[in-house]
């Protein structure tokens, strides 16, 4: 018989090998601070972004009093902190001592000017929104065909309002010319 392991056992494995490794137990990691909530425990919860990818910080409330200013949106900073498994989700995430600040990141800065910009052509302006319908009969969806975000999508808004026509806009995601794609779709 073939020797099978519990979801339990595979995800206690992996948090032991992250446990082990002398990098991860200590490490400095430099990003922009996305998501961030302060949880009701006193927990802050936030994830650290770059250019490329993103990574699940959480700062439990015990270390957070180390901390010398209000963490938000868009700061860049560096977090020391260890690298290690939430078993119960068996997802990685950091698990931050200490945050340093490290002035705005690239990417917050970026979206603050374009903001601005945009509210300079009066892009923003209340004559150009239209209202939202209480109860809306066509939705205009732009993403990938394949994959799990479209299904998901379909499955819940069969299950919360069956009547809903969907309209697909095909679209690249990720990756060079994904915007473009995109805004295609939104035009």
């Amino acid at each position: 018989m073939v020797q099978a392991y519990s979801v339990t056992q595979i995800n206690q494995y992996i948090k032991n090998l992250f446990t082990k490794d002398r990098i991860l137990n200590h490490i400095y990691i430099k990003g922009e601070v996305s998501n961030c909530k302060y949880h009701t425990s006193g927990h802050i919860y936030f994830t650290l972004k770059d250019a490329q990818g993103q990574l699940a910080c959480v700062m439990f409330a015990g270390q957070r009093r180390g901390l010398t200013f209000r963490l938000e949106e868009g700061q860049s900073v560096v977090v020391l902190g260890t690298v290690s498994v939430y078993e119960r989700d068996g997802k990685y995430q950091l698990y931050a001592r200490e945050i340093m600040l490290d002035g705005l990141g690239k990417l917050y800065e970026r979206y603050e000017k374009l903001k601005m910009q945009l509210e300079s052509e009066g892009l923003f302006d209340r004559s150009h929104k239209k209202p939202i319908p209480s109860y809306p009969r066509r939705i205009g969806i732009v993403t990938a065909t394949t994959g799990a975000a479209i299904q998901d999508i379909i499955n819940i808004s069969r299950r919360r309002n069956p009547y809903v026509q969907l309209i697909l806009y095909p679209a690249q995601v990720q990756g060079l010319g994904a915007a473009e794609s995109v805004a295609r779709g939104i035009a």
